[in-house]
């Protein structure tokens, strides 16, 4: 079977990597010159499928009126005549309830453990390299409250075998030695021995060279503008190229996805939640992570990759802008050096960001849709990363007639 995937992010690039390993002819579009040129570019750097937890939970609400008039705000909204937006935001105010978490959290772990798992296995079979790191992720609390109000994660934890170590402030010293230097107050953390870290962009071109050496074609600088459909089944699909057919077809354009798919008749709750992140050369190892350190109170994520530092975080709706300000670069300077002074060369920032595919469940989207030969693969949010070789693997199985190996019913767009 012929199947044309469009995106060439992580999503898709993994997508392409799993359905050329169960014999298909696989053809990925993307717009970018190679593959993992946006959201998928230069992201926290953490795999962390015990963190995965919706962002709509309870108490959400009033927390997010406090965050907006913070100096380093974890969120930024911007008042807009957006629609879209209005309709997100309603959606996921809607599942800031305790039953609405419990099963989007189940289902957010039950996707991200099953794709760390086929990441070890892919790194086991393949020999891929991408600054990976397998020490775990810490999420360190600066206020007691937060350490007190963490109960329903860690029983989602528990529940589904996740191990976890619940750490005094000397008990997160010593799992990161780097925050013996630091004069900022926290009081203990949460730790996961079983994440990991990895540079995204490192991974998704080496997994893309080897789908390619595997068959897979990568039509790149190709910009799509719609999906043609005749008789309830997709034809083709326009590109800068020239008309590209198929069998088969798979969305996985992020916070694009749904532009595409509206036309169809397809009405995908995904919204572009803007993140941004820094990366600095590392200057003393020894006050520098050796993971992946999340700072709760700015919900900053400060990884380790090789001989540089990515800090990573916050979350702001204002559409599809890609504009830098100075003052969300500060939040995440602020964060890092904080906790980690001196660990790296903080006066040469690469200053990034990027627009997460967020649904109001946090839950991604992949699964067939209502025409027979038309896929999903989008809506991961700000864990693309951690899931996105479960996904790849489900979709493909799904694709080929397998029985994927976790439940995914629902995880298809049909749940809206």
């Amino acid at each position: 079977m012929k199947v044309v995937i469009l995106g060439g992010g992580v999503v898709g690039t993994a997508s392409a990597w799993y359905l050329t390993q169960a014999g298909h002819e696989v053809v990925v579009i993307d717009r970018q010159a190679g593959p993992a040129l946006e959201t998928s570019f230069a992201n926290a750097g953490q795999i962390s499928p015990g963190y995965a937890s919706p962002w709509a939970a309870p108490g959400i609400p009033m927390k997010a009126i406090r965050w907006l008039f913070m100096k380093h705000a974890p969120l930024i909204l911007h008042a807009k005549a957006d629609p879209a937006m209005l309709r997100w935001m309603l959606a996921m105010l809607r599942n800031c309830t305790a039953d609405a978490y419990r099963i989007n959290k189940e289902r957010m772990v039950r996707i991200a453990e099953y794709s760390r798992d086929r990441l070890i296995e892919l790194r086991r079979d393949t020999g891929i390299s991408y600054d990976e790191g397998t020490k775990g992720t810490l999420q360190l609390f600066r206020e007691q409250k937060q350490l007190d109000g963490i109960a329903k994660d860690i029983a989602v934890l528990q529940a589904d075998g996740v191990p976890f170590e619940l750490l005094d402030r000397a008990g997160c010293i010593a799992a990161e030695p780097g925050l013996a230097h630091s004069e900022a107050p926290f009081v203990g953390g949460l730790r996961l021995p079983h994440d990991e870290t990895g540079d995204c962009f490192k991974f998704t071109n080496a997994l893309a060279a080897m789908a390619q050496a595997q068959g897979a074609t990568f039509l790149q600088g190709c910009t799509i503008s719609h999906i043609a459909e005749e008789g309830g089944r997709i034809t083709h699909v326009e590109t800068s190229a020239g008309q590209v057919k198929g069998d088969a077809y798979v969305v996985a354009m992020g916070s694009f996805s749904p532009m595409l798919l509206a036309p169809l008749g397809i009405r995908l709750p995904v919204y572009p939640v803007k993140g941004y992140s820094i990366t600095v050369p590392l200057r003393e190892e020894s006050r520098a992570p050796v993971s992946t350190v999340l700072d709760e109170s700015f919900k900053v994520a400060i990884t380790r990759l090789g001989d540089r530092v990515r800090v990573g975080g916050m979350a702001e709706l204002n559409g599809f802008d890609l504009s830098l300000p100075p003052a969300r670069q500060a939040t995440l300077e602020h964060s890092v050096r904080s906790l980690f002074p001196g660990a790296a060369n903080y006066g040469q920032p690469n200053f990034w960001c990027g627009l997460r595919p967020m649904t109001p469940d946090s839950t991604p989207v992949i699964g067939p849709t209502r025409y027979p030969n038309l896929y999903l693969n989008t809506g991961h949010g700000t864990l693309g990363w951690t899931m996105s070789c479960g996904s790849g693997h489900v979709l493909a199985d799904i694709i080929s007639g397998r029985r994927p190996a976790i439940e995914t019913d629902d995880l298809s767009i049909s749940r809206y």
